[in-house]
């Protein structure tokens, strides 16, 4: 196995790890607060980096297109969640549905971590 084979690996598994947790962090208490801040770097990378790198841009994805490219990979989607599920399933989706079921998917995981963290504070506070 090559270096960049290994990266691809890596960097695979960590991104949809991350996904997930971006999505269903907010679920248990332990993981509610570290799930609030991968979600806020998540968004920030999404839209403050995305004012200089275009709306949606991520470090992760653009490290992970620079491995890919060095094994010869062209034609990459321009939504990593794309790449996920063709990778996945070897299904290829309406770029324009899966960005919007994205952008959707972590607002709504946003919304309730947000909610769900103040909530555990307000508690947490009272006792």
């Amino acid at each position: 196995m090559t270096w960049f084979e290994f990266l691809d690996i890596f960097f695979f598994v960590f991104h949809l790890a991350l996904v997930v947790f971006n999505l269903f962090g907010w679920i248990w208490k332990k993981t509610r607060f570290w799930n609030l801040i991968a979600l806020l770097l998540t968004l920030a990378s999404w839209f403050l980096l995305g004012l200089f790198y275009g709306i949606g841009y991520c470090p992760l994805t653009e490290w992970h297109w620079q491995i890919l490219r060095e094994l010869g990979e062209t034609g990459l989607p321009s939504s990593y969640i794309n790449y996920l599920i063709f990778r996945i399933t070897g299904q290829t989706l309406p770029a324009r549905l899966v960005d919007n079921i994205t952008v959707i998917a972590a607002f709504i995981a946003f919304v309730l971590s947000l909610t769900l963290n103040i909530r555990d504070r307000a508690r947490s506070k009272k006792s």
